[in-house]
C-alpha cells in the first residue's frame, strides 16, 4: 500500500496497534470479553485514522501536483479550496500566491514590452541627431569649405550634440523615477524663486523672441524638491515658449486654497489639437503642433516629477486661445 510508505503513517499506526494490543492483554485478564472489546474498538479506530489520513494525503498530493503544473506552466491559477480547516487554509494562501505571481508574471511582460518599444523610441530619437552629426562631420572635411559655412555647420553640431546630451539625461531621470531610486529632498519653496530658476536658461531666447514674460506670484510656498520641481517648471515654460509666436506673452499665476497651491502657466500660442489632449504627458509623443526638434519626453518627465512630490498637473486650452497647464501641490496625501 502506497500510503504506508510514509514513515509517519507507519509511525502512528504501530502506536495505535501497540496501545490496542496493550488495552486487550490487560482486558483478557479480567475476562474474555473485556479483552476483545478492546481489541475490535482498536482495530475501527486505526482504520477510520488510516482512511482520513489518506484522504488528506490525498488532496495535499492533488495540491503539489497542482502547484507544480502552475510552476510550469501548464496552469495559470491554483483553484482554490472552498472548505474549511488548516489544510483549506494552505489552498487558500497558494491560492493567493499564484494570484499574486500571474499578476508580477504579466506586469514582467509588460514592463519588458515597454522596455521594448522604449529602446525601440530611444533609438529613433537618437538616430536623426546622429545622422545630422555624421553628415556635418563629412562636410567639414571639405578642403573648399567657406569660412561662414564651417561656422554654420559647426553651430549645428553643437546643437544636435545638446540635444543628445538632454536626450541621454532626461532618460536617466525618467529611469531613476520609474526604479523609485530618485531622492526628492522636501522642503518649504517660494513658487517665485523656483520660477526665476526655471525661466533663467529661456529668458534670451524669450528675448529674441519678443516674447513677454508675466507673473502674478505673491509670498506663496510649497513643500517640494527644489531641483526636480524647477527642471519641471522649466519644462512647462520651454513648452510655453516654443509655442508662442513672437510678441506673445508668457504667463504664470499661483492661486492659493485651503486644499492645495495651484500653478497656471499658460502662452498665448495656438493651443493644443483636441485629439492631442489625451496624450500630451506620454513618453516619445509629438502632438500635431509640436516642434520638429520635439522629442516629446519632457511633460512625461514633468508629470512624474509632480506625482512623485503629491502634485497633479492638466493640460487645457484658454478660452482666448492658447495652451495652459494647471499644477496643483496638495497640502495633504492625495
Amino acid at each position: 500500500m502506497q500510503l504506508l510508505r510514509n514513515r509517519e503513517i507507519r509511525k502512528e499506526l504501530l502506536i495505535g496497534l501497540g496501545v490496542t494490543l496493550v488495552l486487550s492483554a490487560v482486558g483478557f485478564f479480567i475476562h474474555s470479553f473485556a479483552g476483545v472489546l478492546p481489541l475490535l474498538l482498536g482495530l475501527v479506530l486505526c482504520g477510520v485514522h488510516l482512511k482520513f489520513t489518506a484522504r488528506r494525503y490525498a488532496r495535499i498530493a492533488e495540491l503539489s501536483e497542482s502547484v507544480d503544473r502552475v510552476l510550469h506552466g501548464e496552469e495559470t491559477l491554483l483553484i482554490a479550496d472552498a472548505d474549511e480547516g488548516e489544510l483549506s487554509i494552505l489552498y487558500h494562501e497558494l491560492h493567493k500566491m499564484t494570484v499574486r505571481l500571474k499578476e508580477q508574471t504579466d506586469q514582467l511582460a509588460a514592463d519588458k514590452v515597454q522596455l521594448t518599444d522604449a529602446i525601440a523610441d530611444i533609438f529613433h530619437q537618437i538616430r536623426t541627431p546622429l545622422t545630422s552629426l555624421t553628415l556635418g562631420l563629412t562636410l567639414l572635411k571639405a578642403p573648399e569649405l567657406s569660412h561662414e559655412r564651417r561656422v554654420e555647420i559647426t553651430r549645428d553640431l553643437m546643437r544636435q550634440t545638446e540635444r543628445i546630451r538632454w536626450l541621454v539625461e532626461t532618460l536617466l531621470k525618467l529611469s531613476k523615477l520609474d526604479a523609485g531610486t530618485a531622492k526628492f529632498t522636501m522642503q518649504s519653496v517660494p513658487v517665485h524663486e523656483l520660477f526665476s530658476r526655471a525661466v533663467e536658461p529661456f529668458s534670451i531666447a524669450m528675448e529674441l523672441k519678443g516674447i513677454a514674460y508675466q507673473t502674478s506670484i505673491h509670498d506663496e510656498q510649497i513643500m517640494c524638491d527644489p531641483a526636480w520641481t524647477t527642471e519641471a517648471f522649466g519644462n512647462l515654460l520651454k513648452n510655453a515658449m516654443e509655442h508662442t509666436p513672437t510678441g506673445g506673452t508668457v504667463s504664470v499665476t499661483v492661486e492659493e486654497t485651503p486644499l492645495f497651491t495651484e500653478i497656471v502657466v499658460s502662452d498665448t500660442g495656438e493651443g493644443f489639437d483636441r485629439e492631442d489632449l489625451p496624450h500630451l504627458f506620454e513618453r516619445f509623443y509629438r502632438g500635431r503642433n509640436a516642434d520638429p526638434d520635439s522629442i516629446g519626453i519632457g511633460l512625461a518627465l514633468t508629470r512624474e516629477v509632480l506625482a512623485a512630490q503629491n502634485a497633479t498637473i492638466a493640460a487645457s486650452n484658454n478660452v482666448s486661445g492658447g495652451a495652459r497647464f494647471t499644477v496643483r501641490f496638495y497640502k495633504t496625501i492625495i
